[in-house]
């Protein structure tokens, strides 16, 4: 394994500690890298921000996007000081980062009082016995505004 491996995962983990100690957030932070070549970090802040989507891997995320100019973060890797909770795995994969490295695994999350288990659990079922409510709305005209999306000539796919 290249050195700058070991060297982002250990970064990622002194940010976390760092950004712990000092009251900002939970004990997560996250690098995207290329080559080995660090773009941008995050770290998590959550409590501070009041914002549930500021997990680390998200921050970096949003902070290499725009430094880039752009969403897509092919050939990049994210470094993570614990493996990515279902809402930060769906974004790497949204991004189009193409490896993931973490140091402490969901199960050590889980021991830290961070368990994502249940979110699992909830999108394997059907949307009718989730724990949250869902249900349809306007679906015709749901349906009516993907349907000029498709047809638009000059539109962004991502």
């Amino acid at each position: 394994m290249e050195a700058h491996h070991i060297e982002l995962i250990r970064k990622t983990i002194k940010l976390a500690q760092h950004n712990m100690r000092q009251g900002h957030g939970g004990p997560f932070a996250a690098i995207i890298a290329k080559d080995g070549i660090e773009l941008a970090s995050g770290c998590n802040s959550v409590t501070t921000t009041n914002d549930p989507t500021a997990h680390a891997e998200i921050m970096a995320i949003r902070n290499a996007g725009q430094k880039l100019g752009t969403w897509k973060l092919d050939g990049y890797e994210l470094y993570t000081s614990c493996e990515p909770c279902p809402m930060c795995l769906s974004a790497a994969y949204w991004a189009g980062i193409n490896k993931i490295w973490f140091s402490a695994n969901s199960e050590d999350a889980c021991l830290a009082g961070f368990n994502d288990s249940h979110i699992y659990q909830e999108i394997a079922k059907p949307t009718e016995q989730r724990k949250i409510d869902m249900s349809a709305l306007l679906p015709a005209e749901g349906k009516a505004l993907l349907a000029e999306w498709v047809t638009l000539p000059d539109k962004v796919m991502y």
